[in-house]
């Protein structure tokens, strides 16, 4: 099996796109110095690599070259640097360079750590490229988070981090989880983020750019992605930035008429706190990492068949390698202030006091908890009813049972107002069990499909999802 060289040096990458004399391009940064060309031209024979690099750092001068964008750190921003730089390349030395040359546009545009402030460090990072001579180009682009704390050690993180783009690009691409998993060579995943890539053009067509943005948990240089109803990957800071945020956990395998319910219960809930304006409100879906793992890998046709199960009914997935709530709550507290809802079946409770589910911490479930609530977050618990059976017993925040040593924590939770009872909206769904749902359109019989919303059931059967019938 083959096995990606991680023994390469940052100069030693630089080095092999330097000695091949058919990558030629351009290298454009704005905002944080030229420090990747700089590491391109310290290792030596950058004179056979690059044909131009620039900092349009002056606004005026930046919108002259590449047309105005109404944010300078963005997406738009950077696809504007490579439409220009590569055209630009390609039109003026594809006459007077070898026949076989590949020509290239590196482009970043970040927003460092400041002399002033303490603001948010990002950026769009990017490539344009030919992975062979004369074909049409084919784009890597990333968003970025710097995690250091100086604008020193944030830029020399953004010199690296390019030169392993460019070096994964052009020696990587066959393997475009291997252009991912190097992104963090020489740097170590406590100084960089990469929490969105795409991958797009005639080279990258059968790349499924939802496993790859996978693949950046996987590889631990992000600890959750986020994909919008469309199935696209979105940026966390800009989908939660400054808004109240509710979220729910959960397989989803397959997602369940209680599973739309406990949302929409949640959000009525959640929409009547008084620092919370119901139109800004983001709902989530959350899947955890583990819950797609089938030993050390991940079906990845189970994972696209959630999302896109989820996809249809309209919600936004949040996949996470959260196990702990509190981690989830701190995730999100980064982007927002504004309350932070949780809505849980009452069956979770079975996980949540279990005292050895914080065995690692050093207060135990005292301080899993004390972390989960410090400020305005509250779990709203939703009920359930043990079986269809006319009678069956209502399982409800105010019933259910805990080890007899956490019943005083219960109490308190409940009357300090940080878990909350939920009502349903619809009560006739409180008896589903998603597990059996599972068993029973994977062992084809059909009494399954009044659990779940109609167009999920007629998606999982057209498309033989989840194993339906037994594949």
């Amino acid at each position: 099996m083959l096995q990606r060289d991680t023994t390469l040096t940052t100069d030693q990458k630089a080095l092999a796109v330097n000695l091949d004399k058919y990558k030629y391009g351009s290298i454009v940064e704005i905002g944080a110095a030229q420090e990747v060309a700089r590491r391109f031209f310290k290792v030596g024979a950058a004179a056979g690599t690059i044909a131009k690099t620039m900092s349009a750092y002056d606004m005026a001068i930046s919108d002259d070259i590449y047309g105005h964008v109404s944010r300078y750190v963005s997406r738009d921003r950077l696809l504007q640097m490579l439409d220009t730089e590569f055209s630009q390349v390609v039109n003026h030395l594809a006459p007077l360079r070898a026949k076989n040359t590949t020509f290239f546009a590196y482009a970043a545009t970040v927003t460092a750590r400041s002399f002033k402030q303490k603001n948010e460090c990002h950026g769009w990072i990017g490539i344009r490229l030919q992975l062979h001579p004369g074909a049409a180009p084919s784009d890597v682009i990333l968003h970025v988070r710097m995690l250091d704390n100086d604008n020193a050690h944030q830029v020399d993180a953004l010199g690296i981090l390019g030169v392993n783009v460019i070096h994964g690009a052009y020696f990587n691409h066959e393997q475009p989880e291997w252009i991912i998993e190097g992104l963090a060579d020489g740097l170590g995943r406590e100084r960089i983020e990469i929490d969105l890539i795409h991958f797009s053009g005639p080279h990258f067509e059968e790349v499924e750019n939802r496993l790859m943005n996978l693949h950046l948990i996987r590889s631990q240089l992000t600890p959750a992605v986020v994909f919008n109803p469309d199935g696209n990957v979105v940026v966390p800071g800009d989908l939660f930035h400054g808004k109240p945020v509710m979220v729910m956990r959960g397989d989803f395998k397959p997602v369940t008429c209680i599973d739309v319910d406990m949302i929409s219960a949640g959000l009525k809930q959640f929409s009547q706190l008084a620092a919370v304006d119901e139109s800004e409100i983001v709902s989530l879906a959350e899947i955890t990492l583990s819950s797609l793992l089938s030993g050390d890998r991940v079906d990845g046709a189970d994972f696209l068949a959630r999302l896109d199960l989820l996809a249809s009914q309209g919600y936004t997935v949040m996949i996470s390698d959260y196990v702990r709530y509190f981690r989830l709550r701190a995730y999100l507290r980064r982007y927002t202030p504004k309350p932070i809802g949780i809505v849980l079946s009452v069956r979770e409770f079975e996980v949540l006091f279990d005292e050895k589910f914080y065995d690692s911490l050093e207060g135990g479930i005292l301080e899993a908890f004390g972390k989960l609530f410090p400020d305005n977050t509250h779990v709203y618990v939703y009920p359930v009813r043990l079986s269809a059976a006319q009678g069956a017993e209502l399982i409800t925040l105010a019933n259910v049972e805990v080890p007899a040593n956490l019943r005083h924590l219960l109490a308190h939770l409940v009357e300090n107002t940080k878990l909350l009872a939920v009502e349903p909206v619809d009560d006739s769904h409180l008896h589903i069990d998603a597990r059996q749902v599972l068993a029973s359109l994977q062992g084809g019989r059909n009494d399954w499909q009044g659990s779940v919303p109609e167009g999920v059931a007629r998606r999982i059967v057209d498309q033989r999802l989840l194993g339906y019938g037994g594949r």
